[in-house]
C-alpha cells in the first residue's frame, strides 16, 4: 500500500526565476499586442514633437495649483449661473415632445427663408397690408400659435 504525503513542498523560486518569469511574460504581452503599442508609440511621438507631452507634464507637475485655479473659476457666479440654467433647460426640454420640437424648428428654419426673401425684395408693409394678410391661413396659423404662445408664458410667469 502505498504511503501517505505527509508535507507538502512548495517550489519557491528565486528572485532571479521571478525576475526572468516577469521578463518572459512582459514579452509575451508586448508580442501580443504589437500593434496597438506601435500606434501609442507614434502618438506619444506626435505629442512630443508638437510640445503637448511637455505641456501635459508641467500641467500634472503644478496639478494643486491647476486644481485651485479650476475650483476658483467653477465656483465664480456665472459659471454657476451657466451650469444652473443648462440642467433648467434640460429640464424643460424633457417635458416637451420631440415631434413637436422637430417640427416648430422645421417652421422656424422655413420663416427664416421667407423672411430673407422678404428682406431681399425690400418690399414696404403699410397697416393695409397687415390687415389683408390677416386672412392668409399660414399667418393667420402662426399668429394664433404665437398668442397661445404668450399666453402660456404669461401663466407660468402668474404662479
Amino acid at each position: 500500500m502505498a504511503q501517505p504525503i505527509q508535507t507538502i513542498k512548495k517550489i519557491e523560486l528565486t528572485e532571479e526565476q521571478k525576475k526572468a518569469q516577469s521578463l518572459e511574460n512582459l514579452l509575451s504581452e508586448v508580442a501580443e499586442n504589437k500593434d496597438s503599442l506601435l500606434e501609442t508609440l507614434h502618438l506619444l511621438q506626435e505629442l512630443h514633437d508638437s510640445g503637448i507631452l511637455d505641456a501635459l507634464g508641467s500641467l500634472v507637475k503644478a496639478k494643486e495649483s491647476v486644481a485651485k485655479i479650476a475650483v476658483g473659476q467653477l465656483t465664480r457666479p456665472p459659471v454657476t449661473n451657466m451650469i444652473n440654467n443648462a440642467m433648467a433647460a434640460g429640464g424643460a426640454l424633457t417635458a416637451i415632445d420631440p415631434e413637436m420640437t422637430q417640427k416648430l424648428m422645421t417652421s422656424v428654419a422655413n420663416g427664416l427663408q421667407k423672411a430673407e426673401q422678404g428682406l431681399q425684395s425690400g418690399e414696404k408693409v403699410g397697416i393695409l397690408d397687415l390687415m389683408k394678410v390677416l386672412k392668409d391661413p399660414d399667418i393667420n396659423r402662426a399668429i394664433g400659435f404665437g398668442l397661445n404662445l404668450l399666453k402660456g408664458i404669461g401663466e407660468g410667469l402668474k404662479e
